[in-house]
């Protein structure tokens, strides 16, 4: 199984999108949201994102709803 974290926030439709798609194909993730957890937008804009989504999947990151890419790491 592999760790997912998902970066949202309240206003981002692709946030609500990804995590409807995780859900669908039955991947569980830990969400952060970076409208309500200011230590969540500090440490995501410490490693140089500006934006959401952006989805961990172990160490692997993908910024957007990027749906080939997350296939491909979630084998």
């Amino acid at each position: 199984m592999k760790n997912v974290l998902v970066y949202t926030s309240n206003t981002c439709g692709y946030c609500h999108e990804v995590k409807k798609y995780l859900d669908e194909i039955g991947v569980s993730f830990e969400e952060k949201n970076v409208s309500t957890d200011m230590e969540a937008r500090k440490e995501l804009m410490s490693k140089g994102f500006m934006g959401v989504p952006v989805i961990v999947i172990d160490e692997e990151y993908v910024q957007g709803f990027d749906k080939p890419k997350l296939d491909e790491l979630l084998k």
